[in-house]
């Protein structure tokens, strides 16, 4: 690993065998119970539609987001593997080498191989992951400088026996698991409410969300259960119960924000907590995005089945870039743009770094957020073919178009003026180069 000529610039550049050779020298061992300092893994599942009868997956997880992520696959009404996903992560460095990713299709496991496999990959990160750079702990750095194919061979080696992975695996879309759900172990419902982003507290825009659930959980035979879109599900209610469920929700005030019915745009969106509660946060998050989706739905966006996500620096937690539009705390009150992202979670969103390898709308201001949003939003509904989203919209015409789309604009225009050198430019989120 070597510094540029430059000042605090880093060159991402691995050296496999230096690496092995100093993890061999040192001996390492994760230890029975220990990873690297941050190793995220998640499990999608599928489940049963109760109108068709069929398996559908659910991708609420956002899977392909982790260091590594196990997906089940459905022939016909059996499970009958488990596809495995490495090299994904959401956090960046500012002025480091360093890039956000969706995890790659690794390999395919019967269910008798699948924990020897999984073991398999820890053990291959333990032994060829970077120690030395703490910001380069991270398997998708491995992964994207050595690649799927060397990690293969790596499994083999280790006398692990898979299928080739299906690249075009439905993952399935970013279920919210919000409103009524039946639960087919039992016959009984689930009701799924919106929190916005996470926070149950009695306020007098969202209502008494705190002694909502207070009540809930002290009057009802029932669990409470947290989503990975930071939401809750109420277990068990019987079906003869739902109307007095709802109405015991409503005399809190659940469902509305100052007055009005929550809009599409505000339950498919979200926020990390940033500011002041984190302190890594640049700027604000949760509370800046529910004013954010206050304006947009003034201006008309509010049944937009698209998505919003803010995250107070560039860590990301929240995963904004895997949303319809993407904001990343850059500064005190200033916001990263990200595109190209998608509702469904399949698309990594990415800075806005156009063909001239300058960055633009890298600290827009926080009270110029929504039109920006809004330019974005009324071009897509002027030009997009049937059914098409706004991520997808934006991986068709590509960077280029989006930045004239800004420029030619007179709300943006002035954001596109002020643009910098991006320290790191990752090409097509699939090779590297600074």
């Amino acid at each position: 690993f070597q510094l540029d000529a430059a000042p605090h610039v880093e060159v991402f550049a691995i050296d496999p065998d230096y690496v092995r050779e100093v993890n061999q020298a040192q001996k390492y061992s994760y230890g029975p119970k220990l990873l690297n300092r941050k190793f995220k893994i998640a499990f999608s599942t599928v489940h049963r539609d109760p109108q068709s009868g069929k398996l559908l997956p659910d991708n609420c997880v956002e899977l392909r987001t982790n260091d590594m992520g196990v997906a089940p696959v459905v022939e016909g009404e059996k499970v009958t593997g488990y596809q495995v996903y490495i090299g994904g992560g959401q956090g960046e460095r500012n002025g480091k080498a360093s890039f956000a990713a969706l995890a790659k299709p690794l390999c395919i496991l019967e269910e008798e191989h699948l924990q020897a496999g999984l073991d398999a990959v820890v053990k291959i990160h333990e032994q060829w992951g970077d120690r030395q750079n703490r910001h380069w702990a991270r398997l998708k750095y491995v992964v994207n400088k050595m690649g799927i194919p060397w990690y293969q061979d790596q499994l083999r080696e280790r006398g692990i026996a898979f299928q080739e992975p299906n690249p075009r695996l439905d993952l399935g879309s970013r279920e919210l698991h919000q409103g009524w759900m039946t639960q087919p172990s039992n016959g009984k419902w689930a009701y799924g409410a919106f929190i916005e982003c996470g926070r149950i507290i009695d306020d007098s825009a969202n209502g008494r969300l705190r002694a909502m659930c207070r009540h809930i959980m002290e009057q009802w035979d029932t669990q409470l259960l947290i989503t990975p879109n930071q939401d809750i599900i109420f277990t068990d209610i019987e079906e003869g119960q739902k109307e007095a469920f709802e109405a015991d929700l409503k005399q809190f005030n659940y469902g509305q924000r100052k007055g009005k019915d929550y809009s599409t745009l505000r339950l498919h969106s979200g926020a990390c907590v940033a500011l002041p509660t984190c302190r890594l946060a640049y700027t604000e998050s949760e509370m800046f995005l529910p004013m954010l989706i206050d304006e947009l739905e003034t201006r008309g966006y509010g049944d937009l089945t698209e998505s919003i996500g803010v995250t107070g620096c560039e860590r990301q937690c929240f995963r904004p870039a895997t949303k319809s539009i993407g904001w990343v705390g850059s500064g005190k009150s200033q916001y990263l743009l990200k595109v190209m992202g998608s509702e469904d979670g399949s698309t990594q969103g990415r800075p806005v770094i156009g063909s001239d390898e300058r960055h633009y709308l890298r600290m827009v201001p926080q009270d110029r957020v929504a039109d920006v949003c809004a330019v974005l939003f009324d071009h897509w509904q002027e030009n997009r073919r049937t059914n098409e989203s706004l991520g997808t919209y934006h991986l068709r015409i590509g960077m280029d178009a989006i930045i004239a789309i800004l420029k030619e604009n007179s709300l943006t225009s002035d954001l596109t003026e002020k643009t910098v050198a991006p320290i790191y430019i990752h090409d097509d989120y699939e090779t590297a180069r600074i």
